[in-house]
Parts: structure tokens; sequence; C-alpha cells
């Protein structure tokens, strides 16, 4: 039976090799020797450094798809290693003695077929190394290209012999553009092509002409009619407004589409033409966007989305300010095309740029001011210091000044290339940041929306993490900002979602958080577990309240850990490759986590033992009062005067609790009185037995005993002792039998005496006025001078024994 079973899963594992091996082959291979030509070319480009920043892109292009080939190559073919390897781990080890000869032959075979499975994945994963070492290089090289160029010391604009070179080659630039629309007129108008292609012209020309000269108007018309029908604004019809404003750039952008594409049905643009048109989207987006921006920061309604502490005045300033740094950074767009077409001449772009990058700065310091004057007044007192989203806004306000300095100085210096892009780059990035706080601030007008309230001033929870997670989602657009490549973010993309490796351990963003959804999948059904016991099945058992509470923290504990493994098993990450944190853990746990540790253990002790449950009224420490709460560290005890008190649970194991209430509720209360001397003992203890035997929370079996205590200092001294049926009613019982036992000592006329204490004085004979003078004591005296006459002792100068002179008291 044993020796079929093997021969079974030997046919298994043969089966399962040709599936994978005809799946390989039907799989096409990499092209090698073409891959040799691409790294030999990358190589030459490389070595030279003298190919464009353009097909450097492109080689780098081809260069990342040959990468990825490999890898899918490599992740393919593994799959046969990986079968070869667990059929060999499934034979184990050679025996010492030897094995069966078809065994071994088995064995050898694994071992050759591993051996041919593992030659290409080698060959692909080292042509993938080689890839991503020359994709490296090629990003190393363009960097210092561009560092280069940023950092290179053209000519200086205060030149005066470079401003009019430089103004006929920009217009000559504009007159060959104007030039090549006319050779186009004539071409079309001689071919008579223009009639076919006028209709089409015409009907964007039209939606061009509608959407750029209404689209703006019907927008402010319909905000106006919103804010004018309600002031006050709730939260969902601030969204509502939020969107309709959005209008003002997307109507309009739509028109620029239009009429682009109305342009290019004539077939009239040329070369240059065409770099214009390409580039009037991203242009009018750019001064759409700032102008939009500038009337959402910059409100001029009464109840703006965003409340800044300025005058009219400021605002209207800030709103210029905008949309003068959006026309900038649209001129600035297209010319930067144009200069590469046209390969304007270094005066050239020096003095355009310069004028550029001077003006951006002036609108952007003027910006800076404005925001440096709100950021001041948002403190809460007149001397109190700035918030921290004050100090961040008076932090940019600096930055956006320092870089208009700085973009100026070193435009003027000959560092033109660099000054405009540290400055146009800072332009969009404060636009950016402009853009996430007005997100942030509809972010918390929804979540208002959503939990039915019209205020949003503090925000909720919801709304301010999901702020945090649009600003995290936005660093790659700042990252475009600041020039960034669209390869470079999907390369940066690819490496986050791989994930990163700890040794053998792979911790990817899609493994994390499927680790965080099963494990919050597992908590909550432990969770409702818990809940049903507590609810449904426990309450008709015969366990009491303890018991109960033990099952059910007992349960939360093993589902928590279930619910753990699970969802690490689920995530792919091997419980073994953890094995070197959990041993530095132990030692953590060695050094400074005993004392958790121990508490944590003396919890489970007290939900196994159960020796104090919950309700419970125990005195520990000499802290008495009722347990509320056990807990996995700490034991929470409610005392009588309302306060809580945390106990470790490792006290509670290795001190000794009083447990006034543990099985039941049965207890003794002890009532002293006095009685003075000379009273009946019997006649009083019989009136005791009465007021004991009298009072509904006493046990009628055992009943209760008055007790004769003694002979005290100053009365005869009884006690009642009586069993409660509940001992948490104790003091009540107390107070209600000393009320009994005054009432019927005074109609029986019992007296309860109070402490009475007699004092004896060791010479009286010196509180008597008229004592008679001994000779000696009038020799004593200076001839005239009588004997004082004594004073009463003051019982404040009295000793401890009652005597004013420290003798023994008699």
């Amino acid at each position: 039976m044993r020796a079929l079973s093997r021969y079974f899963a030997i046919a298994l594992t043969c089966l399962s090799l040709f599936v994978s091996m005809a799946w390989a082959q039907g799989a096409q291979e990499p092209d090698y020797d073409a891959w040799r030509k691409v790294v030999d070319r990358a190589t030459e480009a490389i070595d030279n450094d003298r190919a464009s920043e353009a097909a450097m892109d492109t080689l780098r292009e081809q260069l990342v798809g040959w990468r990825d080939t490999f890898n899918s190559e490599s992740s393919r073919t593994r799959i046969s290693v990986s079968t070869l390897e667990a059929q060999l781990n499934r034979l184990g080890p050679v025996p010492e003695g030897g094995e069966a000869d078809d065994i071994a032959d088995e064995r050898r075979q694994l071992q050759l077929d591993l051996s041919s499975a593992q030659a290409p994945v080698r060959r692909a994963e080292l042509a993938s190394s080689e890839a991503e070492q020359l994709i490296r290089s090629i990003d190393v090289l363009l960097r210092g290209r561009q560092a280069a160029m940023l950092l290179e010391l053209g000519p200086i604009p205060l030149n005066p012999q470079l401003w009019w070179p430089a103004l006929d080659q920009v217009l000559d630039t504009f007159r060959v553009v104007a030039l090549e629309f006319q050779s186009g007129w004539r071409h079309e108008r001689q071919s008579h092509e223009l009639r076919h292609s006028l209709p089409t012209m015409l009907f964007y020309l039209a939606i061009s002409f509608v959407l750029l000269s209404r689209g703006t108007k019907w927008t402010d018309a319909a905000l106006n009619l919103v804010m004018r029908q309600r002031p006050e604004l709730s939260a969902m019809r601030w969204v509502f407004a939020f969107l309709l404003s959005y209008g003002q750039v997307v109507l309009p952008m739509l028109g620029v589409f239009a009429f682009s594409k109305a342009v290019y049905a004539t077939d009239l643009p040329g070369l240059r033409g065409d770099v214009i048109l390409a580039n009037l989207p991203i242009m009018t987006f750019e001064l759409l966007t700032a102008r939009w921006l500038g009337e959402r920061v910059f409100s001029r309604v009464e109840h703006p989305l965003l409340s800044l502490n300025l005058t009219a005045a400021d605002k209207a300033k800030g709103r210029r300010a905008s949309v003068g740094l959006g026309a900038i950074l649209a001129l600035s767009t297209m010319l930067q095309q144009l200069s590469r077409y046209e390969n304007w001449t270094a005066g050239t772009e020096a003095v355009v740029f310069c004028l550029f990058t001077i003006a951006a700065g002036l609108f952007l310091s003027r910006l800076a001011i404005l925001v440096s004057r709100h950021a001041r007044t948002m403190r809460k007192e007149e001397d109190a210091p700035l918030s921290a989203v004050g100090q961040l806004i008076y932090m940019l306000s600096r930055y956006m000044i320092l870089v208009s300095i700085a973009g100026t100085l070193l435009s003027l210096g000959g560092l033109t290339r660099g000054a405009s892009y540290i400055v146009f780059s800072s332009v969009r990035s404060v636009f950016l940041v402009a853009f996430l706080l007005v997100a942030q601030r509809v972010i918390q007008k929804i979540f208002a929306a959503l939990s039915g309230r019209d205020s949003d001033d503090e925000g909720s929870l919801g709304s301010v993490l999901t702020g945090v997670a649009l600003s995290i989602l936005s660093l790659p657009v700042f990252a475009l900002c600041w020039g960034a490549q669209i390869t470079h973010l999907r390369q940066g993309w690819e490496a986050l979602t791989t994930g990163f490796a700890f040794g053998d351990l792979v911790l990817a963003p899609k493994t994390i958080l499927l680790l965080i959804i099963v494990y919050a999948i597992g908590h909550t059904i432990t969770r409702l577990i818990q809940s049903f016991l507590r609810d449904n099945v426990l309450p008709k058992t015969r366990l009491d309240v303890g018991g109960q509470t033990a099952v059910v923290s007992g349960a939360g504990y093993v589902g928590i850990f279930l619910a753990a493994l699970v969802a690490l098993s689920v995530a792919g990450i091997n419980l073994s490759n953890i094995a070197l944190f959990a041993g530095a853990l132990s030692v953590g746990i060695g050094f400074g986590l005993q004392t958790i540790v121990s508490n944590f253990v003396s919890g489970i002790i007290l939900l196994i033992e159960r020796p104090v449950s919950e309700g419970d009224w125990i005195e520990v420490n000499g802290q008495m009062g009722y347990v509320r709460d056990i807990s996995v560290r700490a034991t929470r005890i409610e005392t009588f005067d309302r306060t809580d008190v945390v106990v470790p649970n490792s006290d509670l194991v290795s001190n000794t609790v009083t447990n006034y209430t543990r099985g039941n509720t049965v207890g003794r209360v002890i009532v002293p009185v006095g009685v003075a001397y000379g009273t009946d003992t019997r006649w009083v203890e019989g009136i005791l037995r009465e007021i004991a035997e009298a009072h509904p929370m006493v046990l009628a079996n055992p009943g209760p005993a008055v007790v004769f205590q003694g002979f005290g200092a100053d009365s005869l001294d009884f006690e009642i002792r009586a069993i409660l049926r509940d001992v948490n009613w104790v003091l009540t019982v107390k107070s209600d039998m000393n009320h009994e036992i005054a009432r019927r000592f005074a109609e029986e006329g019992i007296e309860i005496p109070f402490a009475q204490r007699d004092v004896w004085l060791r010479n009286p004979e010196v509180l008597q006025s008229d004592a008679p003078k001994s000779p000696e004591t009038a020799a004593a005296l200076p001839k005239g001078q009588d004997i004082p006459s004594p004073t009463p002792p003051d019982f404040e100068d009295l000793d401890a024994d009652g005597d004013a002179d420290g003798g023994d008291a008699r």
C-alpha cells in the first residue's frame, strides 16, 4: 500500500512537470540576440554621451520593456524550478543505509531536470540585472545633464547688446508662424479643399465661440443664484457650489479644444503652429486654474469657502496676482517649446526668460505678502503664538518671498535657466498647495453633510484622514511640478508595488493592505462571537457572571490570535521569517517588558481560576471597592468614593486579597455599643437581640447573637453579631441598628456613657490661696515682699499623664 501511494505521488509529480514544461514551451522566450543589439547601442550612447534627451528617453523606454520581459520570463520558468525543488524535498535526504534503485534513479533524474530548468531562470535574471544597470546609468546621465544645464552660466541679460537681437528673433518666430498659416490658406484655396472642411471648421468654431464667450458668465450666474438664495449655505450646498464653480475651468477648456479642432480641420497650421496648438490646452489650463484658485482663495463673496482675514482691496490684489501668475506661466510654457524648436540663441533665451522670471517673482512676492498678513492674524489671542497651521502658512509666505528674490538675482546674474526652473516650479507648487487647501475645505463640507451638520469649523476625524490621504496622493504631482518624468514616477510606483525586501521577507503595499483587511475581518468576527456568547449562549448556562466574563474574554484572546495568524498566512508572510523578530522580542521581554508580561500572565490566571470576578467586593493593598473590569494588564476597582483604582494583575495574584462577595453575598455585621456601669446586663442583652431580629436583612438561621464583650474603661461593652443576606448592605444595616438602639435606650432610660477621666494633683496645697507662710519661705524673700498667690495650672500645660509638673498621676 505504501509503495502504491509512492508511485501515485511520482505519477502526479511527472504530470505536473509535463504540464509546466508544456506551458513553458508554449510561451515565447525572449530574443537574446536582439537584446544584445540593444545593449550595445545603449552602452555606446552612454559612453559617448552625445545622444539627445529625446533619444535617451526612447532608449530608456526600450530598456524598461526588456527588463519587464526578463522578469516575466524569470517568473514563468521559476514555476518549473519550484515544482522540481518540491519533488526533491519530498524525497528527502538520502538514507545512511542507501535507498532503492528506482528512488535513486528518480532522484538523479529530478536533479538533472532541476539543473536544466534553472538555466533559463539564471539567464533571465542576469539579463534583467543588466537592463536595470543600464537604466540607472541613463538616469544618472540625464540627471547630470539637467543639473549642468541649470547651473550653466549664460549671458548676462542686463547687457543691452542682447536686447534687440532677442526681440528680432522672437518676432521672426511669430512671423514664420503667420507665414505658415498664409501658405496653408493659399494651398487650401487653390486646391479647393477648404470648402470640404469648412462645415466642420464652422461647427467647431461656433462651439468654441459660445463656450469661450458665455461659459464663464453662465457659471458665474449660476453661482450668484445659489449664493443669493441662501447666504448661510449648508454643507451639501457648499459642495454643489464648489463643483459648479469648476465650470469656470471646464467650459473654457472645452472651447479651446473645439478651437484647436477647428484649426486642425483646415490643415492650415504648419510645424510651428502645430507646436502652439499642441501646447494651447496646457496654457489654457494653467491660466484658468490660476484664475479659479484666485477666486476660491481670495473670494469676493460674503461667505467664502476659505475665510481669509483680509480686506476687500487685499483680496482683489490677490486675485489679480493669481491671474498674472497664470498668464506668465502659460506664456513661458509656450515660449519654452518654441525656443527648443527654433533653437534660440543663449542671449535670446536669457533676455526672454529673465523678463518672465522677474515678472513671476513680483507677482509671487505680492501673494506672499498677502498670505503672510493673513497668517499673522491666525492667533487665538493677541499675544499668543501662531497655531501649527498658521506657522506653516507663514513659512510658506517666507519661502515665496525667498524664491522671488533668489530667482530675480540668479536670473540677472546669468543663471537664467536655473532661476526660471526654481521660480516656475515654485509657482506650480504654490498653486497645488492652494488647490489642496480648497479641496480640504470641500472634504470637510462633505463630511459635515454626511453627518447632518451645517458647521464644520473643527472638522471630523474622517475629513482629516481624507485630507492627509489627498496630500500623500499629490506627491507625484509635486514631483511633476519640479521636472520629474512620467517614466521615473512609473518606475517608483513599480518599486513601491513590488515591495521592499528585508532578508527573505518582502513587504509590499498590497501585502500590508491585505493583512489589514483580513485582520479587520477576523477582529470583527471575534467581536460578533463574543457578543453572541455574552448575550445569547452564556446567560442560558449555569455559569456565574464571573465565569461568563472569563469565557468571553478568553474567546476574544483566542480569536484575535487566530485572526493575526490567518492574516499573516493569507498575506503570504512566512511565519518562519519572523523568527528573528521573535528572538529580539524575547530579549526585550527579558529586560524591559517583564512587568508587562507578568501582568498579562496574571490576567490569564485571573480569568482561568477566577478568584476575583467582575462585581466582587474586594480589598487589596488597602483599597476597597467593586471590581468593574479585568483587562489584560490591570484590573479596575471602583471604590465607595466613586473613584477608579487601577491595580496591576500581578498584585491580585501575589498579594493577599480579601473578597467579601466571592461565591455568595452572605456576610456578617458587627455593631458595638456601650452602656453605663450599674445597668442590668441581661436587660440590655434582650433589647439588643430584639433590635437585631427585627431587621429584615438579618438572617433567622443562623440567628443573631449578642455578646457581652467585657468591662471597659468607661462602659459595659456589648456587640450585636448578625449574618446578613447581602453583605453589600452592611453599612446601611449598621446605621439602622444604631438608630434603633438610640431610640430604645432613650425609651428604657439606659444611659450610653461618654468617656470620663479623673485628674489627681501631686501637690494640691499649692492651690490654696490662704496657705500659711513658712519661716523658710519668708526668709528667702526680699524684705517687705509677700509670697505670691498660686496660679491654677493651665490644662494646656499638662503632660500626657495629666500632671502639670511632669509627675505621675495618682
